[in-house]
């Protein structure tokens, strides 16, 4: 019988070893990190304590992201508390970037209206209005560094940019810029995004404003 016939017929017989418990102390497999051999029984003591670490972990890990969710979740009612307290586009605009600013910790925020006529107006158009979802990532890869952020734009190394829309129609921008390159990253999930674009943009846009549509 070879290796394979012998592998092939514990796969089909899991209980074998339960059955001859007495191999357990006379099976040896090599050590994970040493040459000697150690008992099968002290290898699946090993693999289980290896998972039971591997495991607490990741228990750690959600943890952290529970904690993180819940003082995002925090500020943004905030956010939604401070808007409610005063009326008016410019108000509500103070208001919003001040929170975004210093809550948040987010030091470039930018606000743009699809109506207005200046400087990178249809470049930043046409940026919005492609916009399925919140971007994340280098400015750099969303192409209007300079539009977005003026002379700061230099010292931008991350964004998240927000379409803001009234039922279909996209009729704002809302762009973060940060100077750490890692702040905004591509593979972060954008669901407070979304929500922080659509709360501005029913505060905001909702609002009677100098810009018409």
């Amino acid at each position: 019988m070879n290796d394979e016939a012998v592998a092939q017929y514990l796969r089909e017989h899991p209980d074998f070893l339960e059955r001859h418990n007495e191999l357990l102390t006379v099976l040896a497999v090599p050590h994970p990190r040493h040459e000697k051999a150690v008992s099968l029984t002290e290898r699946q003591l090993r693999a289980l304590r290896s998972k039971i670490q591997h495991l607490e972990q990741k228990l750690a890990e959600l943890l952290r992201f529970g904690e993180q969710n819940d003082e995002i979740s925090e500020k943004l009612h905030r956010l939604v508390l401070a808007l409610f307290k005063v009326t008016g586009y410019e108000n509500r605009r103070r208001v919003l970037f001040a929170i975004l600013q210093d809550d948040f910790a987010v030091p470039h925020v930018a606000l743009h209206i699809l109506s207005d006529e200046g400087e990178g107006a249809q470049e930043i158009r046409t940026l919005a209005a492609g916009m399925g979802r919140p971007y994340c990532g280098k400015p750099a890869e969303a192409g209007t560094q300079t539009s977005l952020f003026g002379e700061m734009a230099a010292h931008i190394r991350s964004v998240a940019l927000m379409p803001l829309r009234q039922g279909e129609q996209t009729i704002g921008l809302l762009a973060l810029g940060s100077e750490e390159s890692e702040r905004f990253y591509a593979e972060m999930g954008t669901l407070y995004l979304e929500r922080i674009g659509a709360l501005a943009a029913t505060a905001l846009l909702d609002e009677p404003t100098p810009y018409r549509d």
